[in-house]
């Protein structure tokens, strides 16, 4: 693709918004029914086109290993053979949910006759940037037409190829359920200067969603004239109490950390009560060091896990994306409700437990965005809980919290009901 002008870039930006604003019009209107016919065409043209899909990530996964980008983020970049499915999966699941669009709820009468309520309605147009996962460019995709809004996409650099042959899938399969291709527009420049563009355009876009790195999440919020949902990253933590059970703790952290590792919901850093140190560090240790993850510790860490490196300030506050572990001894629930007040992102927490007030007070007083009770943080997610898939997850506290799914990409608008009433 030859390198654009900023200015032309800048139009380009601007005519998708249009074409997406006219769309999103269009979706608003449409009933349940028709964006669940789209949602299942473009499962099929998905799977029909999964040989494609996947020749063009290859080619994706090829120029990201010549470039020498970090494996971590190639093995998010992989749609292999499941993954694939995966993503026509997620969207008959998005199918099957309840529509929140046009749902009504507290309607009630009011002393004067009228009856007052709350509808909800489709956000608009949505803006979604992000890097590395081109699945994203479905289960995104699949949410917005859900939820009735159009969406523009702008993936990263790296997986360009990917995305825009799902684009390609997508784009047909709404245009098969008779709706707007352009309710779906894959930005098809690589150049920084589109999401610059893209994000100062309130006129055709109602909020951006960014989904990647520290530094691409804080540009957005800090350059934006869009509204944002966002969070910056994944420092969660898991807590394990001198009133956990030896196996439930052990298999936990173990699964928070190395289920996945390039994840936002794998566990950074283990806090450990000293009374229960002494029967769960070993093992958890042993565990660790098998699945090649390397330890920064405290000094008492360090002391009981051969092989544990002096933890520094940073590493407390380290979204590491990788196979390194920050790991505290600390002297009960109180210092670990601290540690995870000062160094948290707000993402998720959890604390193993058998003791109930004390799992009652972690969920009333962690204020992080999903907080849980003898649970892996790996289930932070949109699949595990329910929303179908996610766009997102967010640390924020305004509007949608933790993974963002239907609900979140609504909003909400007063209704009154009367019968020729006046005001007195």
């Amino acid at each position: 693709m030859s390198a654009q002008q900023p200015s032309d870039i800048t139009e380009t930006i601007r005519r998708i918004g249009r074409q997406a604003r006219a769309a999103g019009r269009a979706l608003a209107r449409s009933g349940t029914g028709a964006r669940n016919a789209a949602l299942a065409a473009i499962a099929a043209r998905i799977e029909a086109g999964a040989e494609t899909i996947a020749a063009a990530n290859a080619a994706d996964l090829e120029a990201a290993r010549e470039a020498g980008l970090d494996p971590a983020l190639i093995d998010r970049m992989e749609l292999t053979p499941q993954r694939i499915q995966g993503m026509a999966d997620g969207l008959r699941e998005i199918a099957a949910l309840p529509d929140p669009v046009g749902a009504v709820r507290e309607l009630a009468a009011r002393p004067s006759g009228i009856q007052v309520g709350r509808m909800r309605m489709p956000i608009g147009v949505i803006g979604i940037i992000y890097e590395s996962r081109p699945n994203v460019t479905a289960d995104a995709a699949g949410l917005c037409i859900k939820s009735g809004n159009a969406t523009i996409l702008r993936g990263g650099s790296e997986a360009i190829r990917s995305n825009r042959a799902i684009a390609e899938e997508i784009r047909n399969g709404l245009e098969d359920a008779g709706l707007p291709g352009d309710g779906v527009q894959v930005v098809g420049t690589t150049d920084r200067d589109a999401v610059g563009a893209l994000i100062q355009m309130p006129e055709s876009v109602d909020v951006i969603v960014p989904r990647g790195g520290k530094g691409l999440v804080e540009r957005i919020a800090r350059e934006a004239r869009v509204p944002v949902i966002k969070h910056l990253d994944g420092v969660c933590h898991v807590y394990i109490d001198e009133a956990a059970d030896t196996d439930k703790a052990v298999a936990i952290a173990v699964n928070a950390k190395t289920q996945r590792l390039g994840t936002c919901n794998t566990m950074e850093t283990l806090l450990v009560a000293e009374g229960a140190a002494g029967r769960v560090l070993p093992e958890i240790g042993r565990q660790l060091h098998e699945a090649g993850i390397e330890v920064r510790g405290c000094e008492r860490t360090c002391s009981q896990l051969a092989g544990a490196v002096p933890a520094t300030e940073e590493d407390w506050a380290t979204e590491y994306l990788g196979p390194i572990l920050a790991v505290r001894v600390v002297a009960g629930y109180e210092e670990a409700v601290a540690h995870i007040e000062r160094y948290s992102s707000g993402h998720t927490e959890a604390i193993v437990t058998e003791s109930y007030p004390l799992a009652q007070r972690f969920l009333r007083e962690v204020a992080s965005s999903s907080v849980m009770v003898n649970a892996s943080t790996r289930f932070a997610d949109g699949q595990e809980y329910g929303l179908g898939a996610e766009i997102g997850i967010s640390t924020d506290k305004l509007h949608a919290r933790g993974p963002v799914g239907l609900e979140g990409l609504t909003t909400e608008k007063w209704i009154v009901l009367g019968d020729g009433h006046v005001r007195s």
